[in-house]
């Protein structure tokens, strides 16, 4: 049960957005711009890092809505996401891929965890100055989505189908379109 009164049948951040709809269209845009804007990071890439971060703050809602973008976007069933949640250096995504989720995942944990380290593992990978500040950009931003969901213990349905089949509406309106989730 939520800890503020939202309306009825909205889950995760989609009742917190018709809560407050100033809120909404800020933190729409901030989405917008960090996961489907033009990028040398694919759109898939961007959301397996909103995945993976909000899967590592244990957010239901915001891994599971990603995830089954990210899986749309790679004709994926779902079992890549469920790859790179688990383990993603084991995961078969790029080298390039594992060193920016390194960067997110140290990202989730603290900023000051990213080391210098981690930056050169990147670029040695193929990372652009530009792809790095996303990838931290994208974790830090998802550890505050995440955090606003959990933090008004907003509800998520348990069926990943359900995610599954909203993620082409999703993919293509943006998340500052209509509510595919309703």
């Amino acid at each position: 049960m939520p800890h503020i009164n939202l309306p009825e049948g909205l889950p995760g951040i989609r009742g917190l957005m018709a809560y407050s709809p100033g809120t909404a269209k800020a933190l729409n845009a901030l989405a917008e711009v960090l996961l489907r804007e033009e990028n040398s990071l694919s759109r898939s890439e961007r959301e397996l890092i909103a995945t993976y971060v909000s899967s590592q703050n244990d957010c239901l809602y915001c891994q599971s809505v990603h995830g089954a973008v990210a899986s749309f976007y790679l004709e994926d069933d779902g079992k890549l996401i469920d790859q790179v949640k688990k383990d993603y250096q084991q995961a078969p995504v790029s080298d390039k891929m594992k060193a920016l989720l390194s960067i997110a995942g140290s990202v989730q944990k603290g900023g000051k965890e990213v080391t210098p380290e981690q930056i050169e593992d990147a670029r040695n990978m193929g990372a652009t100055d530009k792809e790095i500040h996303d990838t931290v950009l994208i974790a830090a931003a998802f550890c505050m989505f995440n955090r606003y969901v959990d933090g008004l213990a907003t509800w998520a349905p348990s069926d990943p189908q359900l995610y599954r089949e909203r993620s082409a509406t999703l993919a293509q309106i943006g998340y500052a379109g209509s509510n595919p989730y309703k």
